[in-house]
């Protein structure tokens, strides 16, 4: 199928998703049927190369897609990520046997979530264990932030090897000894699925290893694709919050009683928050948009791992981008309750997630250490980080 059919569908589909996310959100209903619905309509597959069999989308065209599934309901674009991120890795990988296992199961709708994160040591250590026993291998340990994971099919996982090396690995979601636990308790994004991931005694087969070798201060355009995503979703939620500010204003607000309009839409000050609101959404979309643009150009050369100064160049736009987005999305969610008294804060419209879920999203990342990685490349040519989050 090609990208615009896809694109096509993708309009129908997300007229399903936008009416019930703020009740889903509001009931802790988590969106099964409806991630399976993408994942059956081959949304999941945008970036599959022609080669593969897939659409061959840009990162463009995907990105544009992102933000408006962000928009429609952001537990969902967020729940993906993993999914997206996990192709966007096949898609550079120098290994051909990792792309002819993998694309095919992308290409037949399957999903992959991630259970990579743990708590308890610090920040990127790893202490669930993998071990050779026989013509396998067997993983014990724990996971958190297992985005996505109880609606994937496959778990792409993390974990220390024999020789204290970090081993990528590939598994069913329903394996004997994988245990997924819906016990995310953040403020916001509460439906991401993002939970713990317990793996007992779980067998890991060699194809199912992955080849994930990386040198020492390369760049690889996944990590700024994945930190990409994230401001798509927050594009998305500011887009969202202007929505309901728009909606609210003409369907349920009234205006103060020393107000000389008649109806809420002729305030002038509300008619100013909801201007305000239009501007920052779409500024923070145009920003993400264009960091997609970087990307693509980084990778539109004949190197499969992409051109490394458009690479750098990439990861600072990202930053930018992401800067932009969580700062629009964070000021929408106050600004949309300007635009009404007190009822806005009703349970019944559940209006506070916009708020909750963009600081849960932001809180991904310090945005103090994005503005300064960027202030170092521009002042100084200072390389972004090669780790991490750029």
């Amino acid at each position: 199928m090609s990208t615009a059919d896809l694109l096509a569908q993708a309009e129908e589909y997300l007229r399903k998703v936008r009416p019930g996310a703020a009740a889903r959100e509001r009931d802790r209903e988590l969106p099964h049927a409806l991630v399976r619905e993408l994942a059956a309509l081959k949304l999941g597959t945008l970036r599959v190369p022609r080669r593969f069999g897939g659409p061959g989308a840009s990162v463009r065209e995907t990105f544009g897609f992102l933000i408006a599934l962000g928009e429609a309901d952001s537990n969902i674009a967020q729940s993906v990520r993993p999914h997206f991120g996990f192709v966007e890795s096949l898609l550079r990988s120098s290994s051909a046997a990792d792309q002819r296992r993998w694309f095919p199961r992308v290409l037949a709708g399957d999903l992959f979530g991630l259970a990579n994160g743990e708590i308890g040591a610090p920040n990127g250590v790893l202490r669930t264990r993998i071990r050779r026993e026989g013509d396998h291998f067997v993983v014990n340990g724990s996971k958190y932030y297992s985005t996505g994971c109880l609606f994937a099919d496959w778990l792409s996982v993390s974990a220390v090897g024999d020789g204290d090396e970090r081993v990528s690995f590939v598994v069913p979601a329903n394996r004997d000894g994988v245990r997924l636990v819906d016990d995310w308790d953040g403020m916001g994004q509460r439906l991401t699925a993002s939970g713990t991931t317990d793996f007992a005694d779980v067998v890991v087969r060699p194809d199912e290893l992955l080849d994930r070798q990386v040198a020492t201060g390369s760049r690889s355009h996944t990590t700024a694709f994945q930190q990409l995503v994230l401001a798509a979703v927050e594009v998305g939620i500011a887009r969202a919050a202007y929505a309901d500010a728009v909606w609210y204003a003409r369907e349920r607000s009234r205006p103060i009683k020393h107000s000389a309009a008649t109806r809420s839409t002729e305030d002038p000050y509300i008619q100013h928050a909801v201007g305000e609101m239009a501007a920052r959404a779409y500024a923070a979309e145009a920003a993400v948009l264009r960091a997609a643009d970087a990307i693509d150009r980084a990778l539109a050369g004949d190197d499969p791992a992409g051109d490394p100064r458009l690479l750098d160049l990439a990861a600072v736009e990202v930053a930018q981008a992401q800067f932009i987005a969580v700062e629009a999305a964070l000021k929408n969610a106050e600004l949309l309750f300007d635009v009404g008294g007190g009822s806005t804060t009703r349970r019944e419209y559940n209006l506070d997630r916009h708020w909750r879920n963009a600081r849960t999203v932001a809180n991904h990342n310090p945005r103090a250490y994005k503005a300064g990685v960027v202030g170092a490349y521009r002042l100084n040519g200072t390389q972004p980080p090669t780790t991490g989050l750029f």
